[in-house]
């Protein structure tokens, strides 16, 4: 919003909310019905024009995270949070302007059912309508734009993004994009009254002022050097991200449209355009100290990611889908196979925490994949690539998240290892990473599976005062073990409702902690459940009325009580100083990050000289105390409910 909004700041469908697409509905629908009836094709296009509109729009909003992120050609350092997403979340709204005035326009125009496809001189008078009366037009109305009077009440609100992004170029208030739209009809009506119009000029032109206006705000330098090189005017016809970045940066330069000329003309060019351009071309990808390495989990956590939809990766990814989603499952589908195809890692996120760089990298398979007997091999190769990769880059740490700590290992991949590690006689599994460790020692990063905080943050989120818990394990695993002798070291009962479980606990503690150990087969009074994502529905329903269930598994487990309190998987508030945070970690909510996410930064804050994985935990009071230190908080279950309000 700007700072003082004048009138038609709002758009007229601003209330409707996620239903503003139903101003469409009327014409979509009529549409259809003309080409059942009367094979009208022309009426019927306008819908996958729109569509096609939008998903240009997000390849670059795409492309330009998975560019930033990575650092390579970077323009602009600083950050970009949460607010500026929500304020760019109606980037969209100019696709259903678009929309409505293609509707009515054909509506209205008996003209325009008769168009040609293709006409070369509707073409040539369009590019030149655009690089005389267009461009000068927008440069001076521009200009007009940043006088104090119309600055405060519209312009300022684009300008609210200083580190701009694909879709920063489609925030306007509806006055200036009304506005916008009126400069780029002149080519359209002039071709109209030399009977030049054709398709191809009305729909090549908005592709083409689409692209120019996502190229100029994708924040990293494309336009190669040579092309200047080979034909020098050049500067003065198309500019470049870089050119158009001043203008975000300095306010007062660089008011060109696409062509650079006027500022050349009427002396507002940036002196410092062509030394931020060639710099920026020269930037290297980004070395990160730390990197974390994460998977995809449910088939629709690809439009949550961050290189996803920004409007759904900025907000929790929650169990149930939002039912738009389902209408993309051609999309979805495709994905899936892609996730067999490509073989690499790709970094999905970049962070700034004091003086640490951080990235976040994703394994492209879904968490249903970790448990296919095909895929298991290729994702221990694929945990395998990135730990070498990132040791050659000279990382410092390097994080598991998610399943990558535990993802299951073939037997005949590496025998001699396999042995070393107790599991089945099928399978085994990586040993929260360590296998990697043994079969390379000469590793300079630190691979943390964040084990010890993780045991930490579980421990302090239990209710003060309890004197007795039940823990749940599908399988006793580290972090099961470790937790229960912790809580039996303290005095705290630990109630066990399987028996194998219980003789495996007891089998590994000491006599002193055992006794704190019980067995119970039938219902427990106990309110504080400590379970895994394997916790199922009739474990739940023995559990009483007002029980807190509190994993400490990667993933939370499924809720089946309306009358019990399920608390987040083991995570802590970020601290203000962790920058350029954009998205939700998976289901977590803003500003949350998981455990094993946190403990590989302070692995490296630390200097800790060690692995964390395998059988290797660090001291959890340790541990705890760094991540306090470092102004990490506890996310309580208040912290967590205000977090959903």
């Amino acid at each position: 919003m700007a700072s003082k909004p004048g009138i038609l700041t709002e758009w007229p469908w601003a209330n409707l909310g996620n239903f503003k697409y139903l101003v469409l509905v009327p014409f979509v629908g009529h549409s259809i019905y003309s080409f059942l009836r009367e094979g009208d094709i022309g009426y019927i296009a306008i819908l996958p024009f729109l569509l096609f509109r939008f998903i240009h729009n997000q390849l670059w909003i795409s492309l330009s995270r998975h560019r930033t992120a990575k650092g390579n050609n970077r323009i602009v350092d600083r950050s970009i949070e949460f607010d500026q997403v929500d304020r760019e979340n109606s980037w969209d709204d100019q696709i259903i302007f678009n929309g409505l005035l293609y509707y009515i326009g054909y509506l209205r125009m008996e003209q325009l059912h008769h168009l040609p496809l293709w006409r070369t001189d509707g073409l040539i008078i369009t590019a030149l309508i655009h690089i005389g009366p267009v461009e000068f037009i927008y440069y001076w109305f521009h200009r007009a734009l940043h006088h104090h009077f119309l600055y405060s009440r519209y312009h300022s609100h684009h300008h609210s993004s200083i580190v701009t992004q694909p879709i920063s170029a489609f925030i306007h208030p509806f006055a200036e994009v009304a506005s916008y739209y009126a400069i780029f009809a002149v080519p359209v009506i002039a071709t109209e009254f030399t009977g030049t119009t054709c398709v191809a000029t009305i729909t090549l032109y908005v592709i083409f002022t689409d692209f120019m206006n996502n190229l100029g705000h994708c924040n990293f330098e494309v336009i190669p050097k040579w092309m200047f090189s080979l034909f020098p005017p050049l500067k003065y016809l198309i500019y470049t991200p870089s050119y158009h970045s001043l203008h975000h940066t300095q306010f007062r330069t660089n008011y060109s449209l696409f062509m650079p000329i006027y500022d050349y003309i009427f002396g507002t060019m940036d002196k410092s355009s062509d030394t931020l351009y060639e710099k920026s071309l020269e930037k290297k990808a980004e070395v990160p100290d730390v990197v974390h390495l994460t998977h995809l989990t449910t088939l629709q956590s690809i439009y949550h990611l961050r290189l996803g939809f920004s409007s759904l990766a900025s907000k929790p990814h929650m169990t149930s889908s939002k039912w738009y989603l389902w209408l993309m499952w051609p999309v979805t589908l495709w994905s899936i196979v892609i996730t067999w195809i490509y073989s690499h890692t790709f970094v999905i996120e970049r962070n700034l925490f004091k003086d640490l760089k951080l990235q976040t990298w994703a394994i492209p398979k879904f968490r249903k994949q970790y448990f296919s007997q095909w895929q298991r091999k290729s994702i221990n190769n694929l945990i395998k690539e990135a730990i070498m990769e990132v040791d050659q880059k000279g990382v410092k740490v390097l994080s598991l998240g998610l399943l990558n700590q535990a993802s299951k290992l073939k037997s005949s991949v590496c025998p001699s290892l396999c042995e070393t590690i107790q599991s089945s006689k099928e399978e085994k599994l990586n040993n929260n990473g360590e296998i990697y460790i043994r079969k390379h020692p000469e590793l300079k990063v630190k691979v943390v599976d964040g084990s010890s905080l993780v045991v930490a943050v579980v421990l302090n989120s239990i209710p003060k005062g309890t004197s007795q818990v039940v823990l749940q394990a599908r399988r006793l695993s580290k972090v099961a073990n470790a937790i229960a002798l912790a809580l039996c070291q303290r005095g705290i009962q630990v109630v066990t409702l399987d028996e194998e479980e219980y003789k495996g606990l007891k089998a590994r503690f000491t006599p002193e902690a055992a006794a704190n150990l019980v067995l119970s087969k039938s219902t427990c009074v106990s309110k504080t459940w400590l379970v895994d994502d394997g916790l199922s529905e009739d474990e739940q329903l023995k559990a009483p009325k007002g029980t807190l269930f509190i994993p400490y598994s990667p993933f939370p487990p499924k809720k089946v009580r309306e009358d019990c309190f399920y608390f987040s998987t083991p995570a802590m508030i970020c601290p203000k100083h962790l920058q350029n945070v954009d998205s939700c970690e998976n289901w977590l909510p803003r500003r949350v990050m998981s455990a094993s996410r946190i403990a590989g930064i302070l692995h490296a804050f630390e200097g800790w000289n060690e692995h964390e994985c395998g059988d290797m935990m660090f001291d959890v009071d340790k541990v705890w105390k760094a991540s306090l230190d470092h102004g990490f908080s506890p996310f309580t279950m208040s912290s967590s409910i205000e977090a959903k309000i």
